[in-house]
């Protein structure tokens, strides 16, 4: 949890508003922390969905390997890539998301996504696409590394 309440404290000048930030942080984030991991799984089998639309070769080597379910980036769904980023890279991303997220609920820049993910599996969620592209980002060393 301090992964998640850190960038928030830190932004947060009063405790009282941190903590209510983080209250309704962590209601948007509930769906990663039920017993029967439904939530995370579904977000883990989205990005595997985006990793074989775009790079078939890395899904069938993932296949091979029995990671095609992408159970390896399980943390980075959960704390929202705060472990794998410097303090500064995690704030910029967690903006992004959040004036993404707003946009779409907005009804702005819908039409922009739409053609983006033509050949994607349909979420709304920014933070599964940059998963993902980290993952394709890394397809030579993981090919390499784990063959």
């Amino acid at each position: 949890m301090s992964d998640l309440l850190s960038p928030i404290i830190a932004v947060m000048e009063e405790d009282h508003e941190a903590f209510w930030c983080f209250v309704g942080f962590m209601r948007k984030a509930r769906h990663n922390f039920r017993l029967d991991e439904v939530g995370i799984r579904r977000q883990l089998k989205t990005v595997s969905q985006i990793i074989k639309r775009k790079d078939s070769h890395l899904y069938r080597h993932l296949q091979k390997l029995q990671a095609e379910d992408c159970f390896f980036l399980y943390r980075m769904v959960v704390v929202l890539f705060r472990r794998e980023l410097t303090f500064e890279q995690t704030m910029c991303l967690w903006e992004v998301m959040w004036a993404d997220q707003h946009a779409i609920r907005a009804g702005i820049g819908r039409s922009t996504w739409a053609r983006i993910r033509l050949h994607a599996p349909p979420t709304d969620d920014l933070l599964l696409y940059a998963i993902a592209a980290c993952v394709l980002q890394r397809r030579k060393l993981i090919i390499e590394k784990y063959s």
